[in-house]
């Protein structure tokens, strides 16, 4: 058999695959017996229990057959791999704007991490703008804003959570009465774990005084289900590597369709967001692609968008709703067994993304300690994280709160 018709066959015995998680309900029969066969290599030779499903998400196997693919179009197909390659950069845009319901492909620019996709936007103003963030943002985005503020290229207000019960919209609504040009806010939080709720209210409210929202999705795509257009949101930020099963590098920015007009331009730019971009014309003034391509940048990096593909395809083919119906069931259960050993968590079931974060002082201690007993987790500013995943048996998540608190005891 050539690789190419190898390649063929390995794809639709994955399609079907896919095809047969159908509509029906999930629990731990239907996934022992369609779904744990899609993560042979992930699920053998491993005794330790894993509830990092948050950071790193498992790979399926189909996935090391994607990147094969993406390299044999460079082994066999020379300067002919460019024309697979653009149909798998599509294919990556198109899944996601499925996943979050955008309009089109076109509103979903790929980048290599989310905190590419926020220096693009910020790096179309000409002067510095007001921008609101929160204090729970991803290192990275935090770490952005903060250095654009000490270049003086934003003016940043940042938002605490006044109390325990976490983060309110209108800690940020009343933010906009200094007329911010940019709000940018987790919908899931990366150490807390809340949900958002409600965002429409907050960007109606933005937007009557012209301000823009950007969304980092990053903890919420493949987590709730999400719809861009109907939320209104003007940018978002998200990527593969945690519950989309993609890996690292398959990241991408959502822009809506009313700021790709050419009315945005920035500086994060490349010969790929050249209009006729293969006539290599260097013109005085520049020419910018349409819509979306104008955000492109340079050389695209191939292989995580066939990383990408069968985590899409996956997540896709079960729905996002019956996902989040399973995780806040595995989420409940966990929290019953919190209950009965007195370990106290954040939050409830319906009010948070996938994690559960349970606070503690020494939560990196109790991280150390429950590797060495063979479960994975890991934690953030005193609180340890655990992320059921459609994986984890209820054995396994009982296993893993009895091993908690027993160590729980020992501090």
């Amino acid at each position: 058999m050539s690789n190419k018709n190898s390649t063929t066959a390995k794809n639709n015995a994955f399609e079907a695959a896919i095809s047969a998680l159908n509509t029906k309900a999930l629990n731990e029969t239907f996934v022992h017996q369609y779904i744990r066969p899609l993560f042979s290599n992930s699920l053998q030779n491993t005794q330790a229990i894993y509830l990092a499903n948050h950071s790193l998400g498992r790979m399926l196997d189909q996935t090391e057959k994607d990147v094969i693919e993406g390299l044999q179009h460079w082994s066999y197909g020379r300067e002919d791999a460019w024309k697979h390659w653009f149909a798998e950069m599509q294919a990556f845009r198109q899944q996601t704007a499925m996943l979050i319901t955008a309009d089109s492909a076109d509103c979903i620019i790929p980048k290599t991490s989310a905190g590419q996709g926020l220096r693009a936007i910020l790096n179309c103003y000409d002067k510095p703008i007001k921008v609101v963030t929160s204090m729970d943002e991803f290192n990275s985005i935090d770490f952005i804003l903060k250095i654009f503020s000490q270049r003086k290229h934003i003016q940043l207000k940042t938002i605490k959570a006044k109390n325990s019960n976490g983060y309110q919209l209108d800690d940020f609504v009343t933010a906009l009465h200094n007329k911010p040009e940019l709000i940018v806010l987790s919908m899931v939080f990366f150490t807390s774990g809340q949900l958002l709720n409600d965002l429409k209210t907050l960007v109606n409210a933005a937007h009557q005084q012209h301000t823009l929202i950007m969304l980092d999705l990053y903890h919420a795509a493949g987590v709730v289900p999400i719809n861009v257009t109907e939320l209104d949101i003007d940018f978002a930020i998200g990527g593969s590597y945690k519950y989309l099963r993609g890996g690292p590098g398959a990241s991408w920015l959502y822009i809506h369709p009313r700021h790709l007009d050419g009315s945005l331009r920035t500086l994060d730019t490349g010969w790929f967001a050249q209009d006729q971009m293969f006539a290599f014309e260097r013109p005085e003034t520049p020419q910018f692609a349409s819509g979306g391509n104008a955000f492109l940048e340079s050389t695209p990096a191939i292989l995580p968008f066939y990383q990408a593909r069968a985590g899409l395809k996956f997540t896709l083919g079960i729905g996002v709703q019956r996902l989040r119906t399973y995780s806040l069931q595995q989420q409940r259960f966990i929290e019953n067994l919190l209950q009965q050993h007195d370990i106290p968590y954040l939050g409830k079931a319906g009010n948070r993304g996938a994690f559960i974060a349970i606070p503690h002082p020494q939560a990196e201690a109790i991280m150390t300690q429950l590797k060495h007993a063979g479960v994975i987790c890991d934690c953030r500013e005193n609180l340890l994280r655990l992320c059921p995943d459609l994986l984890n048996t209820n054995q396994e998540l009982s296993i893993a709160i009895n091993t908690l608190s027993k160590i729980w005891k020992m501090y």
